[in-house]
Parts: C-alpha cells; structure tokens; sequence
C-alpha cells in the first residue's frame, strides 16, 4: 500500500517538473513504484525522501526571500 502511493507521489513530482499533466505522470509514476517496491524498504526510502525533499524546496520557495 505504501509503495502505491509513494510511487504516485513520485510519479507527481516528475510529472511536475515538464509541466505537462495527465498521462505521463501516472505512467511514470507506476514504473517508478514498481521499481521501488523492487528495491524494498531502501526503495521506499529513496522514494519518500525524494517527494520530501521536492515538498521542501517548494515551500522554501513560496515562502520569498527574506529581506531584512
């Protein structure tokens, strides 16, 4: 179950980067998920922390510069 939706979230994220939507994310997403359930618990390691470190630096960059 956490593979699955590890994999959508990383399919998500990849999907984000070229900025088309639909299709491709989801493919993407299901080979990459297949490929990190492979990998077992390091799989969903490398995975989870790729989603999280995407989540970062968005958030890092919707926050601004800050200008003191």
């Amino acid at each position: 179950m956490f593979g699955k939706i590890i994999g959508a979230l990383v399919g998500r994220e990849m999907d984000r980067r070229d900025g088309s939507g639909g299709t491709k994310g989801a493919l993407l997403g299901m080979i990459a998920g297949s490929g990190l359930r492979r990998m077992g618990p390091l799989g969903m390691l490398l995975g989870g922390g790729y989603v999280a470190k995407k989540a970062y630096d968005r958030r890092k960059a919707s926050r601004g510069p800050r200008g003191y």
